[in-house]
């Protein structure tokens, strides 16, 4: 593993543990040439995913990009960081494990709507205002509707 300090070839495992959710292994790490300690985890990745965008375009999955509007979704709400890497995470079985390595973007969205109405409404709110693109006061009054009469 390179440092990402010194970019230095040689590091040093100190410590290994699993992730709370058993579905990782955190490591932290020792460079033997700029001393520093960083943190690496390591994930079970059941197949390469690609992401259709609208227009066609093929982009390969990222995990991140899935973890940070999660995470934007769940800005100031009251969500343990350990319960969005679980949200996280499941969703990501759910992706690997629909049979296709090709993934829709629409599905991906869909998939995390599902999943913030379950955890949190005001979540499922400003994803689905992203998701779906409002662009004004009324298409929030419209959707929140919808949500009304679903509840």
């Amino acid at each position: 593993m390179r440092c990402p300090f010194c970019g230095h070839e040689d590091t040093q495992v100190k410590d290994s543990r699993p992730s709370e959710d058993g579905g990782a292994i955190r490591r932290r790490r020792f460079c033997t040439g700029c001393s520093q300690r960083f943190t690496t985890v390591e994930r079970v990745q059941l197949r390469e995913l690609v992401v259709v965008k609208q227009d066609g375009r093929r982009v390969p999955f990222d995990r991140d990009k899935l973890t940070r509007s999660v995470r934007i979704a769940l800005r100031k709400r009251p969500v343990q960081e350990e319960k969005i890497e679980r949200i996280v995470n499941g969703l990501v079985r759910q992706l690997e494990a629909s049979g296709d390595n090709d993934i829709p973007s629409k599905q991906i969205g869909e998939l995390v709507m599902e999943t913030l109405k379950e955890v949190d409404a005001v979540a499922y709110v400003r994803f689905a205002s992203v998701y779906r693109n409002f662009r004004e006061a009324k298409d929030f009054e419209a959707f929140l509707g919808k949500l009304g009469d679903a509840g």
